[in-house]
């Protein structure tokens, strides 16, 4: 089975890349943008019977610091 893992900062958490890819739009004339946040996308193969118990598990322990960001985990399908 096929997994996506969305993982974002929180809102209110300082995004110094967000920050720098909108100075760089700014900079190459683009205008109307208003803001930008940086995420990540985890792709994962996983045996079928991987519980969504144990994806949340991986995520809370490695994949996501849910201090600071939160996390969506998306079964794709086939």
């Amino acid at each position: 089975m096929k997994v996506r893992i969305h993982v974002s900062l929180k809102p209110g958490v300082l995004d110094p890349q967000g920050r720098a890819v909108h100075h760089a739009l700014d900079g190459l004339g683009f205008t109307g943008i208003e803001d930008v946040r940086i995420g990540r996308l985890i792709e994962m193969e996983v045996a079928d019977s991987t519980t969504d118990e144990a994806l949340v598990e991986m995520c809370e322990k490695l994949l996501a610091n849910t201090v600071i960001e939160n996390y969506r985990i998306e079964k794709v399908a086939a």
